[in-house]
């Protein structure tokens, strides 16, 4: 499958229907994704960014229907990540002496892990590819989300090849954002920005922003996954500035794991009480035994504070949140309030442990946490809603 996005530029990617796990097994895909890659053809063609390496000899294949390989004159690399870089080497045996353009950085990345030493051709920000009667500028943009990444940008079609930057991990036959569900485009968006991007956000907004002084037309917007911003293609940008400063909405996220119900008792009082404390306040629970680990990193990162909740095991917590915390600490979260809360039998460790690693991993713990014995009674269950009331009370 190829298109046509105007008369110089064709994208030649490969929809990922299937996929359902990314970055190893680390985040999921539930709408599955798009390896984009695009060809631009003027006097020169060069080709920008491949597809994942499963899908090698297919790309290639397709690749050969759109053009003569021989006539492509330059390959850009925006990202030396396997899912944008992975075709290279079937590509290569091809068309081997074709110069690639990328970062000093991803010809760091791309020899580790294939060790070839290709026609690289080093570019820096501002660095200029002409193509004749159009020019591609290249624009570093180092952690977003690799220290090798950069972007391009095609003069006279206003064209921003975004690579990771601006994406989705959507899978659709309709390739623009106007005519897809909006719900859909900005959920993904934001799942995207909040599990990958987030660590980065102070660098996000820096280069957004030296992008934005340039004052450079854009009509378009193409990431290397998901689908194009063609209709006003500067709200993602206008949403990445949003979501890079330290963003928070009126929501409050529980988040809970249990081996015999007590704590998840505990967190639905608790739940219940953060309500009864602002009636205006979001309120979402998860068992994170239960549910998607990157789902509730995506709701703690729209989340101003958090009620975190294990029972004790072996004087510490049980593994899911143990992981979940691992995972918040880097993310780097800012400005976000949290408090602790789990039942025990006998030795009562959770709510210290859980406290204890709630601030390491950022989060402000102003209120002690809240410890029961064994499966919350009426008292008990009182106690939790009387605290989940106070500390909604306390943020508003």
């Amino acid at each position: 499958m190829a298109f046509q996005i105007n008369d110089s530029v064709t994208w030649v990617g490969k929809i990922d229907w299937e996929l359902r796990k990314f970055h190893g097994e680390e985040l999921s895909t539930h709408n599955g994704s798009s390896y984009n890659a695009y060809l631009i053809r003027a006097e020169k063609t060069v080709l920008l960014d491949t597809v994942w390496g499963p899908f090698a000899k297919e790309f290639v294949d397709n690749l050969k229907q759109e053009i003569d390989l021989n006539e492509i004159d330059y390959i850009v690399s925006h990202h030396g990540e396997t899912d944008h870089s992975g075709s290279l080497p079937e590509l290569l045996k091809h068309i081997p002496n074709t110069p690639v353009y990328c970062t000093a950085n991803a010809v760091k990345s791309l020899k580790g892990q294939y060790h070839q030493d290709w026609n690289f051709q080093v570019v820096k920000s501002g660095d200029k590819l002409s193509l004749g009667s159009k020019e591609l500028t290249f624009i570093e943009a180092p952690m977003l989300h690799w220290p090798d990444s950069m972007f391009s940008y095609l003069s006279g079609d206003n064209i921003l090849f975004s690579n990771d930057a601006f994406g989705q991990h959507i899978a659709s036959e309709k390739m623009y954002n106007d005519l897809i569900d909006q719900n859909l485009l900005y959920g993904e968006a934001l799942k995207y920005y909040a599990n990958i991007l987030t660590p980065f956000s102070k660098m996000v907004e820096k280069k957004i922003n030296e992008i934005v002084a340039l004052n450079l037309p854009v009509s378009m917007i193409c990431p290397d996954h998901g689908v194009i911003w063609r209709h006003e293609p500067l709200q993602i940008v206008e949403k990445y500035l949003t979501w890079a400063r330290d963003y928070q909405e009126n929501q409050i996220t529980v988040i809970y794991d249990t081996m015999w119900n007590g704590t998840r008792r505990m967190a639905e009082a608790l739940a219940a009480g953060l309500t009864a404390g602002d009636p205006d306040v979001t309120v979402k629970l998860f068992n994170s035994a239960r549910s998607d680990r990157n789902d509730i990193i995506t709701e703690v990162f729209q989340s101003k504070a958090i009620l975190l909740g294990s029972p004790t095991i072996n004087k510490g917590i049980l593994t899911s949140v143990a992981g979940l915390l691992d995972e918040m600490k880097g993310m780097a979260f800012k400005h976000k309030q949290a408090a602790a809360f789990g039942c025990y039998g006998w030795s009562g460790e959770s709510v210290k442990v859980l406290t204890e690693k709630l601030q390491e991993a950022g989060f402000q713990v102003d209120k002690e946490g809240l410890r029961l014995t064994w499966d919350p009674d009426a008292q008990g269950t009182e106690a939790c809603h009387e605290f989940g009331k106070e500390f909604a009370s306390g943020l508003k």
